[in-house]
């Protein structure tokens, strides 16, 4: 089973100085992935640690299906777009460095000076500029639904068609849908054919504000959850991949309250688990 990990499943070790990099990778190879999501943001030093990061994924026998950019390109600046655009460019060459077939990329985030119509232009821009260098580079970028402007289907498919590129698709994360009021077992079925990365992420819904809760556009409150505990249908989600032909990674995005260790493990193993049931074949008596 293609089941990695994403090292924001883990964030809280890396921003409390516990964790670097390899600390991660350390930790990932005494699980049953088979794999790691390495993101940008993440390097304290990248030349001092990438040969070390190299050395633990080998170590492991661990591969990099995918290197994530944390890219905005929602700004009036055009300084800051292009340096934005030099983020993802860098992000693919970590892949191409990594044998990784993708890049996560994001939109933009909302902000009070930029209408929605002129942000939207600045994403198309940074976008398809961006998914140019990646077909040069064999890879594919894969747009996250998060945030405002990709967070529901229709939107990120509208990106995606509108930039009309083989190097741009999307990274379907289960659980982010919630924060936008879209049933995601309604958003596989808009964007299954468009799909090459998956986040495995589960939420539940609560009554009101809690400690470490998310609110959606329409004022509902979620508490994430380990995969296959919450109220996402997973299982629908993978069948309804597996039926187009998705054959790309399941990168586990531990987001719930838990202690973040334990609570990817279970994570992983609740993925490995509806990922081989939905390999079995069914038995009839």
């Amino acid at each position: 089973m293609n089941v990695s990990l994403s090292m924001w499943s883990v964030h809280k070790y890396w921003y409390d100085g516990t964790w670097n990099v390899i600390d991660f990778i350390d930790f990932v190879g005494t699980t049953k992935a088979k794999g790691v999501e390495l993101l940008d943001i993440f390097w304290k030093n990248q030349k001092e640690e990438l040969p070390l990061v190299e050395s633990a994924l080998k170590k492991y026998n661990l591969a990099v299906p995918c290197y994530a950019a944390s890219n905005n390109f929602v700004s009036n600046d055009p300084e800051y777009r292009a340096q934005q655009l030099q983020e993802v460019k860098d992000a693919v060459d970590m892949a191409v460095h990594f044998g990784a077939k993708v890049v996560r990329v994001f939109s933009g985030n909302v902000d009070e000076n930029i209408s929605f119509e002129d942000g939207m232009k600045f994403i198309l821009d940074g976008l398809e500029k961006a998914s140019r260098y990646a077909e040069e580079k064999g890879v594919i970028l894969c747009l996250e639904n998060h945030g405002q402007f990709a967070g529901r289907g229709d939107q990120v498919l509208h990106i995606i068609q509108s930039i009309n590129s083989p190097s741009l698709k999307s990274t379907f994360d289960a659980g982010n849908f919630l924060l936008v009021d879209q049933d995601p077992s309604l958003a596989v079925t808009e964007l299954k054919d468009v799909v090459k990365h998956v986040h495995i992420k589960d939420f539940t819904k609560v009554d009101g504000p809690m400690n470490q809760s998310l609110k959606s556009l329409k004022g509902s409150y979620y508490l994430g959850k380990v995969a296959g505990e919450g109220e996402v249908d997973l299982p629908y989600i993978l069948e309804k991949l597996k039926a187009c032909g998705f054959d790309g990674w399941y990168t586990v995005e531990f987001e719930g309250t838990e202690e973040q260790k334990d609570g990817s493990i279970r994570a992983i193993d609740n993925t490995i688990k509806l990922l081989e049931k939905l390999a079995s074949p069914s038995k009839t008596s």
